[in-house]
């Protein structure tokens, strides 16, 4: 009994002793993370997603968000998703495959399909799910994925629990795209992935040169146009759409959480794609559908998006005339034409410093520090809609100016 009684103490005292290294190991990284200026924290946002909305109990200018058309609150879009909550509930209440496919899924991707010209499409949950589900499926152990060194992280997660050979070239670099495409030549399958639009820079991927490479090696194509759906192209279609290049890209893939103002993740492609996808997505298969009143949101904002171009073109409108107005202020701003304004400071407590002074006069732009970029990087990344007003962007460029000297970094 008295053996009994040690062993049973001695392995109570073994267990509290692993759990307080560990909470000694969480303390260590958070006080690391905090002396490298590295240190996240969530703030509250009250109101509708706007223009303007209360934070921290300030009303504050947003210049952060992805709502790039500001379809958030439109009324045909709230009236949608209140209409879809009313015929079909809260919930889907189940996968795709079980109990969770309705009608506006369904509708969706007819939409999505169409408008892209495609001939179909699939909706995940969220738009990360939608990438680490399509490049599992698409490659594994006997194949390579080639990815631009900045694709967003749901690439990178995708590529590397895909199995497969991973090669990264340098941003934009066609010719070292082209010596990894020859490294690759004796793998089954290449897949070229690449963001349409990268989030932190703004700047577009040369997909016309990633196309030709890819049919002159054999290779598929898979672009993210996160951030190039509804902002991008002759009719808001994205990167292919803006580089007329319909039928050359196998694998498109978007979110509708931004420019279409709801939630969730698409691909689309000709029909085989599809139905393989049905059948082998993961994070499809494994997953609860996205609720019916996204959908119809979603759907409702397509439907806007193509019917009035007016919205986007006042976007494009108040993106060059901010950018035009932080270059001369002297911030270090890159030339791309893009309503992503990445406003370049360089380390990370500069860049929250001026975050900081910022919010304090009422200008929420949100600070990004590694890993969400370069070390070295860091940087204000600054996001424009289309329902700011001439009054708003003066407003930001004046609290720029001052704060801009007061922290020393114009």
């Amino acid at each position: 009994m008295i053996v009994k009684t040690l062993t049973m103490y001695i392995k109570m005292v073994n267990n509290n002793r692993g759990v307080t290294e560990w909470m000694d190991f969480l303390s260590e990284e958070l006080g690391e993370l905090k002396s490298k200026g590295l240190y996240r924290r969530l703030r509250r946002l009250s109101g509708p997603h706007k223009t303007r909305m209360v934070i921290g109990g300030r009303e504050c200018l947003v210049l952060s968000s992805n709502n790039y058309l500001g379809l958030t609150g439109h009324p045909e879009v709230k009236e949608a998703a209140m209409q879809a909550i009313n015929r079909w509930g809260t919930g889907a209440g189940g996968s795709r495959l079980t109990t969770g496919n309705f009608d506006p899924h369904e509708e969706l991707e007819q939409e999505i399909a169409r408008f892209k010209r495609t001939q179909g499409a699939i909706v995940f949950g969220s738009g990360y799910a939608a990438n680490l589900g399509v490049i599992q499926a698409l490659v594994g152990s006997v194949d390579a994925v080639l990815g631009d060194f900045l694709n967003h992280a749901s690439i990178i997660d995708g590529c590397r629990l895909s199995r497969a050979q991973f090669l990264v070239y340098r941003h934009r670099d066609m010719d070292q795209l082209e010596r990894k495409l020859k490294q690759a030549s004796g793998c089954r399958r290449r897949l070229i992935v690449t963001d349409g639009v990268f989030s932190m820079d703004g700047d577009l991927a040369p997909l016309p040169d990633i196309v030709a490479l890819a049919e002159r090696y054999g290779a598929i194509v898979m672009v993210d146009d996160a951030h190039a759906t509804g902002v991008y192209g002759s009719r808001g279609a994205g990167t292919v759409d803006h580089f007329g290049l319909e039928g050359r890209v196998q694998v498109q893939m978007g979110t509708l959480s931004k420019a279409l103002g709801s939630v969730g993740g698409y691909v689309a492609g000709n029909g085989k794609l599809i139905d393989y996808l049905v059948n082998r997505a993961r994070s499809f298969i494994f997953s609860t559908a996205p609720p019916p009143a996204s959908m119809g949101a979603a759907l409702a904002a397509l439907r806007i998006v193509e019917r009035q171009p007016e919205i986007r073109a006042q976007l494009w409108s108040n993106a060059r005339y901010l950018r035009e107005g932080l270059k001369n202020l002297g911030y270090r701003v890159p030339e791309e034409d893009s309503p992503i304004i990445p406003v370049v400071i360089g380390d990370e407590a500069g860049t929250m410093r001026l975050a900081e002074t910022l919010l304090e006069e009422g200008i929420f732009a949100v600070g990004i520090r590694p890993p969400a970029v370069p070390r070295g990087t860091s940087r204000i990344r600054v996001t424009v809609m289309a329902n700011h007003t001439r009054e708003d962007l003066e407003q930001a460029l004046s609290a720029f100016a001052t704060q801009g000297r007061y922290t020393g970094i114009i």
